[in-house]
């Protein structure tokens, strides 16, 4: 028996199908391992001995790893087949060293989707893991840890701040450099002017195109007006311009480009996109098939398309389509810090097309597989060819201009399904000297506009642009920044809008680590990380370049910046009398206490308002019946003389607990290998997928996958 070790129990359950007998596949669920926060500093690096990191098993993956090691003990091999990229690199090797495998010669499976033939493939073709990927991942952790164990203990001692780190406080300042801007930016008064001109009974709008052969800005009332003074009764045609033009098609999807465009086009944040994206890679059930992977790993920054993709999607075009509609793959320059190791995001199957899989997948999933599949084949398809006809009217000096555009040939656009914004704009029969009557001319005062706040495409995309994190860390990266316990940064109508807070510990940040907070500085960083992975230079050098500098700021930053001291609310504490009343923060919320603390323990309580009475009395006691708010925000009557009288009206009947399902043999799949009188039974998690657990949970809390197999027995 061969034990194969994937990441999440869906893959587990998609791999046992394909492997069939002969394979036990386990999921370490995640990472199994992480840095322990005990030692100098807490950062569990011991920074004297080449940074060697201390790791600890995870409390939450004890029972994991001890199920993976008794499995281990029974195989006759073990595979690893955790994701294909750094941190599914690193996990592999975490598995291989707590497991005591040999990391030399222990096999790493290595496939981009999750297909049988791809996983039979992966199985015949085994690799070795790449030790240099697992240093350069943890190189990232061991920076991470550190910049972010320090700066984020400076920043709340200093200014009551939760967190900072490489990453995230670099993200945090684009946001709120951009929010300065906004503040500063001065509004600048212009006009608009357009003319309706009926054209063979349809309404046509003119936009004012020039004075004179002069492109001018009309930027105050007077000035409209003196252009106004020259605009007389009618129009005359007297200029008609047609040229043709190619529209190419847009690249296939990367990581950020997905999450762009799927915010864009179906407002999904950035981490539901993902989720999505992630439960498309591990497999839909098909109907009556199994699981079956719908899209390659979703985690990439490469736009390229393996070879065998690209011919079976342009035979797909040829015979679905014909040959004019079949194009050449596009090519892209690597900019600098892309990882070109795997595929751009595409469908396991060209085949199996969106409508076709529609009713197996929730709007959500469907929205997100049709963006995919339809960016991945037409980046193979020919241009778009489209008319286009300008159209100039002039009165008197005045030059207005009329724009249509009619597709010639659809190419590309054939299989874009709604996902592309435009359409033709037809133009009526026009000639030179055809005169019309303006009907209604529109000036306009208008001013410009301050810089528009950062969505979260769009910070991904200035995350992407500036070399700034990976593709599996912008999510994680925003979530932080938006995390209502850090108060750095609000959604404000689907923008990032920074708190107080944040532009404070931003600023603080950038004044005194001026390197470590340049963009450039992280872009570089990932660009050492990369050259780690490639074995171009060593872990050590880095870290000792990195660390040397760090803590030339951090110590200088630590003696200059100094501590917030809390807001006062301009009364004194009436406990000790010489304290002031400030505002503070706990972990219970914000509260109002003595600066004396912790000499004085003074907590200021609300006086609740003198509730209202409703004319009544209370049928129990003859009381009077007053309002009430109850703990989730709904109101109620109760009475006055509460908590002497109970009496209450409106209150809604909590609904009773559903009775725990009792088991019987028929439910028994097979022993609880956990306990000795304990059998494991079908049970369906909140999220509706099945899986095996024992009858004597919660004492004994093992679990197992079900698969194919598992409903035979």
């Amino acid at each position: 028996m061969k034990l194969v070790i994937v990441e999440s129990p869906t893959k587990a359950t998609t791999f046992k199908k394909y492997l069939g007998d002969g394979y036990e596949v386990k999921a370490s669920v995640g990472h199994i391992r992480d840095l322990a926060t005990t030692g100098k500093g807490g950062l569990g690096i011991d920074v004297e001995n080449d940074f060697k990191p201390n790791y600890i098993i995870n409390e939450d993956k004890k029972k994991v790893v001890r199920d993976l090691k008794s499995a281990a003990k029974k195989a006759d091999e073990v595979l690893l087949a955790t994701d294909p990229d750094r941190e599914g690199e690193a996990i592999a090797w975490h598995i291989a060293e707590v497991l005591n495998l040999d990391v030399s010669k222990t096999k790493r499976l290595s496939f981009h989707e999750i297909t049988k033939q791809s996983i039979t493939t992966a199985i015949e073709n085994p690799v070795s893991i790449d030790m240099n990927l697992v240093s350069s991942q943890e190189t990232r952790r061991i920076v991470d840890r550190i910049s972010g164990f320090k700066l984020s203990s400076l920043v709340r001692k200093k200014l009551k701040s939760q967190s900072a780190g490489r990453v995230q406080s670099v993200a945090l300042r684009l946001i709120t450099d951009l929010e300065k801007e906004i503040e500063a930016f001065v509004p600048e008064e212009y006009w608009t002017l357009k003319l309706d001109v009926e054209i063979a009974n349809q309404v046509y709008e003119l936009k004012f195109a020039r004075l004179e052969d002069e492109t001018i800005k009309i930027r105050s009332k007077e000035e409209m007006d003196n252009v106004l003074a020259g605009l007389g009764k009618e129009v005359t045609v007297s200029d008609i311009k047609q040229s043709e033009r190619k529209v190419e098609s847009k690249l296939p999807l990367t990581t950020s480009s997905l999450q762009q465009e799927s915010s864009n086009k179906f407002k999904y944040q950035a981490k539901r996109t993902m989720l999505i994206a992630q439960q498309l890679y591990e497999g839909i059930a098909l109907g009556g098939e199994d699981n079956e992977g719908l899209i390659t790993y979703m985690r990439t920054d490469s736009t390229r398309l393996s070879d065998s993709f690209i011919k079976s999607a342009q035979a797909y075009l040829y015979e679905k389509y014909g040959k004019e509609y079949v194009g050449n793959p596009k090519q892209k320059q690597t900019a600098k810090n892309v990882q070109d190791a795997h595929e751009a995001i595409r469908p396991t199957s060209i085949n199996r097309t969106p409508k076709s899989v529609k009713k197996y997948l929730s709007t959500e999933q469907y929205n997100v597989y049709r963006l995919i599949y339809a960016r991945a084949l037409a980046s193979l398809m020919s241009a778009k060819v489209e008319n286009v006809t300008k159209v100039t009217f002039i009165s008197n000096d005045l030059a207005f201009s009329l724009d249509g555009v009619q597709t010639i040939f659809p190419g590309y656009s054939k299989v874009m399904d709604g996902l592309e914004n435009g359409s033709d704009e037809l133009l009526p029969s026009l000639n030179i000297n055809d005169v019309f009557p303006i009907k209604e001319v529109k000036s306009e005062q208008k001013f410009t506009a301050a810089p528009a706040r950062y969505t979260e495409a769009r910070l991904i995309k200035t995350l992407e642009e500036l070399g700034i994190g990976r593709p599996s860390t912008y999510v994680s990266t925003i979530e932080t920044l938006k995390d209502p316990k850090r108060n750095y940064v609000k959604m404000d109508k689907r923008t990032l809008k920074p708190t107080e807070q944040g532009i404070l510990t931003a600023d603080t940040l950038v004044s005194n680590f001026p390197e470590f907070m340049d963009t450039t500085y992280t872009a570089n960083m990932e660009q050492k990380l990369d050259e780690i992975a490639d074995g171009e230079v060593k872990r050590s050098d880095i870290l000792n370049q990195f660390y040397t500098s760090f803590m030339e700021e951090f110590e200088k930053a630590n003696e200059n910046i100094e501590k917030v001291p809390p807001k006062e609310t301009g009364e004194t504490c009436p406990s000790c009398g010489s304290g002031k009343l400030v505002h503070r923060h706990s972990k219970f919320g914000d509260f109002i206490g003595c600066s004396n603390y912790p000499e004085c323990k003074y907590i200021k309580t609300e006086v609740a308002p003198e509730p209202e009475k409703i004319g009544r009395k209370c049928p129990k006691c003859g009381n009077e019946l007053v309002n009430r708010n109850g703990r989730r925000g709904k109101t109620f009557i109760g009475c006055s003389a509460y908590p002497n009288c109970d009496y209450t009206e409106g209150l809604e009947v909590k609904k009773a607990r559903a009775p725990k399902k009792e088991y019987t043999e028929a439910d028994y799949v097979k022993k609880c290998p956990d306990c000795e009188d304990g059998h494991l039974v079908i049970k369906t998690s909140r999220y509706g997928s099945e899986f095996l657990a024992c009858t004597n949970f919660p004492k004994c809390r093992h679990t197992e996958s079900v698969t194919p197999d598992t409903k035979k027995e």
